[in-house]
């Protein structure tokens, strides 16, 4: 057992070391929350309320929501939330709030949208309609427009994206809500997938509509994508008054069920909270700079090799044309559709990013990679 936890481990160092292709922070250190470890910490029922329950960390938990309701600017003691197990869980809370307020509402959502929500409409057994997407990953208002005047006669569920998964393209909350008035849409439910950028998406410039005071309903981000944490974890902030419409009393733990899972990691809130309380909004700032920093030389570097690379304003996301299957093994790129990306989380740093470039350069793609790559 030994030598295979060893071998492990190892493998998971020598790994790390090479990972830029996808959202996972690993600059962190929580050695000083080890001894919480021992701890069965289970963050069951509601994180506002006292239940029967004392195994928990509900006052980090509520510190983490309050953090980010300040930053997404929700109306004091209105709002709610919880930590989830990801950004999954968390844009299936969202639609669950829209479908439990509107039943015969539409969801609208982009082709370029994480393939969790349309696991979840399924979930949820709730009609959608996926509409196009340009080429840089944001959603075609005009196809927007048009399918919605199609379907006026349903209230509308609007999922918008804040860092789609391959090109951290965000979707224009203003244009669409001028769509929704030019089409007298007054039955509308708005719901944020900011799992990749909606965690820094705040301290963007410019920075795009997407909060509580722009008119949304709920925003889901992830935790252990920019921030960092050992283990997958999300946050859902809401309006509260949509909570209120589906919580239900559970006598045995003298507490409100008003979340997806029953028991929930009581870790995560406690590592979220560590990380934030030491950053701060300001640290989060000089987080997002770094990345934008790399991102930059990156896609600066890639052009002088002549690679045909972009990417979003402001965005920690690289695009190019998919190397060789060599490359992509290695650097563990995500790619579809022929198109890879490097994504520069906080970790990565100029070494990395030569050593990347060096192999970039030592390494061709031939023509039946690139066939390959395509299919």
């Amino acid at each position: 057992m030994d030598a295979m936890l060893n071998n492990l481990l190892r493998r998971l160092h020598s790994e790390s070391k090479n990972s830029i292709g996808y959202p996972v922070s690993r600059d962190f250190d929580y050695s000083a929350l080890a001894p919480f470890l021992e701890v069965a910490i289970n963050n069951i029922g509601d994180p506002f309320l006292e239940g029967t329950y004392h195994l928990e960390t509900h006052a980090m938990e509520r510190e983490v929501l309050d953090f980010y309701a300040r930053v997404f600017r929700a109306e004091p003691n209105q709002y709610w939330g919880y930590v989830t197990n990801g950004g999954s869980e968390s844009n299936l809370y969202g639609l669950y709030l829209a479908r439990e307020l509107y039943p015969k509402g539409m969801v609208y959502y982009s082709e370029s949208t994480h393939y969790s929500v349309q696991k979840n409409i399924h979930l949820l057994n709730m009609p959608s309609i996926a509409i196009r997407s340009q080429e840089n990953g944001e959603i075609d208002y005009d196809d927007l427009y048009q399918t919605i005047l199609l379907n006026r006669q349903q209230p509308v569920i609007m999922l918008i994206n804040v860092g789609t998964t391959m090109t951290e393209a965000i979707d224009d909350l203003n244009r669409i809500r001028e769509i929704l008035r030019k089409l007298a849409i007054h039955h509308f439910y708005i719901h944020v997938d900011g799992a990749l950028a909606g965690a820094y998406a705040a301290w963007l410039d410019p920075k795009p509509t997407f909060d509580f005071a722009d008119g949304v309903d709920s925003i889901a981000i992830s935790g252990h994508k920019f921030i960092g944490s050992p283990f997958p974890c999300g946050v859902v902030l809401t309006k509260k008054q949509h909570r209120d419409r589906i919580a239900r009393s559970i006598s045995y733990i003298n507490n409100l069920d008003t979340t997806i899972s029953g028991s929930r990691n009581g870790h995560a809130p406690l590592f979220l909270w560590y990380t934030l309380s030491q950053l701060g909004e300001a640290g989060m700032q000089q987080r997002l700079k770094h990345s934008q920093r790399m991102a930059t030389y990156l896609l600066t570097q890639l052009r002088l090799m002549g690679i045909q690379a972009w990417k979003n304003e402001g965005a920690i996301t690289v695009v190019f044309p998919a190397p060789s299957k060599i490359i992509r093994d290695k650097w563990q790129l995500a790619t579809d559709n022929g198109q890879s990306h490097v994504i520069c989380m906080p970790h990565v740093s100029y070494k990395q990013l030569d050593a990347f470039l060096a192999d970039m350069k030592a390494v061709p793609v031939t023509k039946s990679q690139e066939i390959a790559v395509s299919v």
